[in-house]
């Protein structure tokens, strides 16, 4: 699969100006699908349209529960949120139930995929709502 990193230049966040000419690069009319990794801090990411289609939030469950409250916009904005490293949860303090209640309080739409990427579970869940969601995209 084609990659490409985008520098920031040290601004918190990516624009889209900056995607367009990455996807010029990658030649993004031959793609099935382009990921955006937005990586940094949560507050940012959230409030930038750079022409996706969805926004999904990734959250680790080594990070602690308390991050819907912490960041809610970007839990507000996200359709998919996928709780990462659930191969850790036994041996930390992450209360799933309490993170998916704030998410689900910020928005009661949001879809939950619960994995452990190391061990690969939760995968196929994953694939199949990307599936999903590029085959309503292409749709509409």
């Amino acid at each position: 699969m084609p990659a490409l990193q985008i520098n920031t230049g040290g601004a918190c966040h990516i624009e889209a100006y900056q995607i367009s000419r990455a996807a010029d690069i990658l030649k993004s009319g031959k793609l099935d699908l382009l990921v955006i990794e937005n990586v940094g801090n949560l507050v940012c990411p959230a409030e930038f349209d750079l022409g996706e289609h969805d926004k999904v939030m990734m959250l680790s469950c080594t990070e602690g529960h308390d991050k819907p409250g912490k960041y809610p916009l970007m839990f507000q904005e996200s359709r998919a949120l996928i709780l990462n490293k659930m191969d850790l949860q036994p041996h930390t303090n992450f209360d799933v139930e309490a993170a998916l209640a704030d998410a689900r309080a910020l928005n009661p739409t949001i879809d939950v995929v619960k994995m452990s990427a190391w061990k690969g579970e939760g995968l196929q869940a994953w694939f199949d709502w990307l599936l999903a969601r590029m085959a309503a995209t292409r749709r509409s």
